[in-house]
Order: C-alpha cells, then structure tokens, then sequence
C-alpha cells in the first residue's frame, strides 16, 4: 500500500520538527484545520518531542534486536498538533536510528489522505501510524496510534463520557509512568517475525 512516491515525499524527523518549529513560531501548525487550540496542542507537544529526544532510552533487548532485522522503511503518519505523536515519535525514531537496517521517514496525514485512508483505527484517522515496508515496498506490519494499554485506556474512558481535557491529562499521565516501556514491548514482539 506504501509506494515509492510515498517514500520520497516523506521528510526525516528533523525536518518535521524544523517544519513545526517554523510553523509554530509564525502561529501556524500543520494541518488543514488552524485553530487556537490546535496551535496551543502544537506549542506543548513541541516541549514533549524535545524531552523526549533527551530522555528516551531504547530497551537492550530491543536495542539488540533492531540490530538483527531485515532491511526495512518505516512511514510515520503525524501532524503536529497530536499529542499521541509527541508521546510516541521521538521513541520511534531512536528505535529507527538504533538499526543499521531501518530507514524512517515522516508524512503529513492531511497532505496524504488516500494512504491515510488505508490505514483507519476504528473508522478514524487515528495517528501517529506507522507503516513497515521491505525494500520492495511490501508491507511487513502497521503500528499506531498508540499502544494497546493506551488504547485501551482511552476507549475505557470514552465509554464513561469523559471530557476530552480530563481525557487527554489521563492520557499524557499514562505516558508519563510508562516512559514508552509498552511501545518498546510491542516492537520487540513486532520485530520478532522479521530476523
């Protein structure tokens, strides 16, 4: 589903966040919709990228098993305005530079609608989402938008009516505690099939 014209339209992580970085400083953030809100969700997920870029440390077992895996690109799905993605990318791409054998790169969600669309998370457009290709463009798996204790974490308090405030500090506190040890579980059983 991923092609090679997707693949070259995707940009590296530092120029996403060179990209949002700009965008944020002339009151803008990505996206086809442009809000207060969206810019202010834009402003703090930029302090949680940069934290943690700083913080973030790949478990050895996955650590030891990104060094084993066939060659593989990896496609992230974002706009920056989503607090999943702040939470999730900066661990996705250390995981990715941890490899000689993985590649990633970054799309803007909005901008790429039909690859979007193959890839919804109950009927939505739920990101980050994460799409392994081999070096033909096959696809291996999908990741995303989050880990399954997030989700269902979230699903557990939609069912309660939450309100999205009170819903997204649960969210953000969930991965504060779990400093991304779940994602990393997930990988290193994603990336079992694929020595």
């Amino acid at each position: 589903m991923v092609t090679s014209s997707d693949w070259e339209k995707g940009i590296s992580y530092l120029a996403y966040r060179e990209m949002v970085n700009d965008l944020v400083a002339a009151g803008k953030t990505t996206g086809e919709e442009q809000s207060e809100k969206l810019l202010n969700y834009t402003q703090m997920n930029v302090q949680r990228m940069r934290r943690w870029d700083k913080t973030a440390v790949i478990n050895p077992d996955l650590h030891s098993l990104l060094q084993k895996v066939v060659p593989q690109k990896w496609l992230v799905l974002t706009e920056g305005w989503c607090g999943d993605v702040s939470q999730s990318l900066p661990t996705l791409v250390k995981m990715a530079d941890a490899s000689p054998h993985i590649e990633l790169r970054v799309l803007l969600r909005d901008e790429n609608n039909a690859l979007m669309n193959m890839y919804l998370t109950n009927g939505g457009k739920s990101i980050p989402k994460l799409i392994a290709v081999d070096t033909d463009f096959n696809e291996l798996f999908n990741w995303g938008p989050r880990p399954v204790a997030a989700q269902t974490l979230i699903t557990t308090l939609k069912q309660v009516e939450t309100p999205f405030e009170e819903l997204s500090e649960q969210l953000h506190k969930w991965y504060a505690t779990d400093k991304n040890a779940h994602l990393q579980a997930e990988f290193i059983e994603l990336l079992q099939s694929f020595l």
